[in-house]
C-alpha cells in the first residue's frame, strides 16, 4: 500500500481518492493483498471482512462518482481492536471467557468512523481483555511484529499496530490503559495517539480499568491521527466518562511550525538506568535537535512523582479490573491466559484502603504536573527505552515491562500523548518518542508530532516481508 516515494499515509490516500488518482476498491484490494501476504504468520487479525470491505469500497467509489457529499474517511480501510464492538462480528476480547453475545452493533467510536466513510477491514488481535501477554496455548493468533516476526509488536493494541506497519489497513483503533496504543506504535514504527481522558466515548468497548481506559487512533502519521480524532472526539450520552468539551479543528493546528513552543525533556534515565538500548541517547539527541530547529524551546524537567504514580497504578487497576472480572474469575479462572490468572491472583492482595490511597497519589501528581505545565507546553520522553521484545522472553509477569515501557504514567493522569517513530534500535527495530500535553490540548500534541514528521521520514519507513529483500531501515 505504499507509493514510489514511501509508505502511503491515510491522509494522502484520502486526498488521492478525492482527486481521482486512486479508488477505494484499489486501496481495499491492496490491503487485502497485503493481508494475504502477511497472515497468518503476522497474527494481526482475529476476523477479516474481505467481501464486505470490498463491497463497501465499491459503494464508496460509486458515491464519489455520483458527486455525493462524503466524509473525511470516505473509502479508507481501517482496523478495529477486538475489544471494541462492530456490526460485522462479535467481539472476543481474545478470550474464551467473554460471552459472545456481549456486543451488538457498532460502538459509538466505530459508528462515527463509519459515518465518516471509513471501511472496517477486520477485527485486530490484542492481549486477552487488553491486558496480560500473548499465550499460544489459547485458540487465538499470537500477534507478531512485522519488523521481526520473532518479536512482540507491543500490547495490547497489537494487531492494529502491526497491521498498519505491514499495510493491512491505513489506520485503526486502539485502546490505552497503561500504554497499549503507544507501545505498539513505538515497536512497530507507526504513530499512536492517546487522547485526553474523556475526549472519546468508550461505550461499546470491553473495560479493563474504568478510570484509565482510553480509545485512540493509530496510523502512519500524526496528520492521520488528527484526521481520525476529529471524527472520533466529542461526548455521547451512552459514555458517562465522555466530557462535553468542544473539540477544535485538529487539522488546522498542523502548521509545521513550533516557534516559541516550550518542550520539557525527561530522558527517564533514572527509571531505566543502564538497561536502555545503546542507540537511545543518540536517537533522543537527534529528535531534540530537530525540534529545536523547528523553533521549539527545550528545557530539562523531571516528571513529578513518577515512581509513586507507577506504584499507584497497581491498586487502581486491581480494584477496577477485579470489579469487572471477579464473577468469572471465581468460576472460570482456568479459561484465562496464564498472565491474567497471575494478575487476578495477585490483585486480591490489594485492599480498598490501597485503592483510596492510590487515588490520592494520583490527584497529588495531577496537581504537581499542572504546576510543571506552567513552565512548559509539552513534555517529551522515550516511549520505550528498548526496541521490540523477543516473544520468548516475555514470561508471564507484565509488571516487569514497566522499567522499559514509559507510558503508564500518562494514563494515570489523563493527559493527551502521541508516540511518533524516531529511529531504530541497535538491532534495527523501530523506536519512538512521546509528546504529552495539557488536558484537552490534544491539538498542540498533534501539532508537534506533525511538525516533527514534516521534518523527518522515520514514520514512512516500512518493513519488508521476510520473503523479500527490501531494505527496511536507515536515516
Amino acid at each position: 500500500m505504499s507509493p514510489a516515494g514511501g509508505r502511503l499515509t491515510l491522509s494522502d490516500a484520502a486526498a488521492a481518492l478525492r482527486s481521482g488518482a486512486t479508488t477505494s476498491v484499489a486501496l481495499v484490494q491492496s490491503a487485502v493483498d497485503a493481508a494475504e501476504l502477511w497472515e497468518p504468520a503476522l497474527g494481526a487479525f482475529i476476523t477479516r471482512f474481505v467481501d464486505r470491505s470490498l463491497a463497501a469500497a465499491a459503494a464508496a467509489d460509486d458515491a464519489l462518482a455520483a458527486g455525493d457529499e462524503v466524509g473525511p474517511l470516505h473509502g479508507i480501510p481501517l482496523g478495529v481492536k477486538d475489544i471494541i464492538s462492530t456490526l460485522e462480528a462479535p467481539s472476543t476480547a481474545q478470550s474464551l471467557v467473554l460471552d459472545p453475545g456481549w456486543s451488538a452493533g457498532d460502538a459509538v467510536v466505530v459508528a462515527r468512523l463509519r459515518a465518516a466513510g471509513g471501511i472496517v477491514a477486520g477485527k485486530t488481535t490484542t492481549m486477552e481483555y487488553a491486558c496480560g501477554l500473548p499465550d499460544a496455548t489459547k485458540p487465538f493468533p499470537v500477534p507478531r511484529n512485522p519488523w521481526d516476526l520473532t518479536t512482540w509488536p507491543g500490547g495490547s493494541s497489537s494487531g492494529t499496530g502491526s497491521g498498519i506497519a505491514a499495510g493491512l489497513f491505513l489506520g485503526g483503533l486502539g485502546t490505552d490503559t497503561a500504554g497499549s496504543i503507544r507501545a505498539p506504535a513505538a515497536f512497530c514504527g507507526i504513530t499512536g495517539m492517546m487522547p485526553t481522558y474523556g475526549r472519546v466515548p468508550k461505550s461499546g468497548c470491553v473495560p479493563l480499568s474504568y478510570s484509565l481506559d482510553h480509545i485512540g487512533p493509530m496510523a502512519v502519521a500524526a496528520r492521520d491521527c488528527a484526521l481520525m480524532l476529529g471524527v472520533m472526539a466529542g461526548p455521547d450520552p451512552s459514555g458517562p466518562s465522555s466530557i462535553d468539551e468542544p473539540a477544535p479543528d485538529y487539522l488546522a493546528a498542523l502548521t509545521g511550525d513550533l516557534s516559541g513552543l516550550r518542550i520539557g525533556v525527561d530522558r527517564l534515565t533514572r527509571v531505566y538506568g543502564d538497561t536502555g538500548d545503546p542507540a537511545l541517547d543518540g536517537l533522543l539527541d537527534a529528535v531534540l535537535g530537530t525540534l529545536e530547529s523547528l523553533g521549539a524551546e527545550l528545557r530539562e524537567v523531571d516528571l513529578p512523582l513518577y515512581r509513586q504514580v507507577l506504584a499507584a497504578t497497581g491498586p487502581i487497576t486491581a480494584g477496577e479490573m477485579g470489579a469487572y472480572h471477579r464473577p468469572d474469575a471465581r468460576t472460570r479462572l482456568v479459561d484465562y491466559v496464564a498472565s491474567n490468572r497471575f494478575q487476578l491472583a495477585t490483585q486480591t492482595f490489594f485492599t480498598g484502603a490501597d485503592y483510596v490511597q492510590a487515588q490520592r497519589v494520583r490527584r497529588s501528581a495531577q496537581r504537581a504536573l499542572a504546576d510543571l505545565y506552567r513552565d512548559v507546553d509539552l513534555v517529551l520522553t522515550p516511549t520505550a527505552s528498548i526496541g521490540a521484545i523477543p516473544l520468548d522472553e516475555l514470561g508471564d509477569d507484565v509488571s516487569s515491562l514497566f522499567t522499559s515501557l514509559h507510558a503508564a504514567y500518562w494514563d494515570m493522569l489523563g493527559n493527551p500523548v502521541i508516540s511518533v517513530p524516531a529511529g531504530f534500535s541497535s538491532t534495527g527495530l523501530p523506536m519512538g518518542v512521546q509528546l504529552a500535553g495539557r488536558p484537552f490540548d490534544d491539538a498542540t500534541v498533534l501539532r508537534a508530532g506533525d511538525a516533527y514528521q514534516q521534518a523527518t521520514a522515520w514514520h514512512l519507513r516500512q518493513p519488508g516481508h521476510p520473503s523479500q529483500t527490501t531494505e527496511t531501515t536507515g536515516p
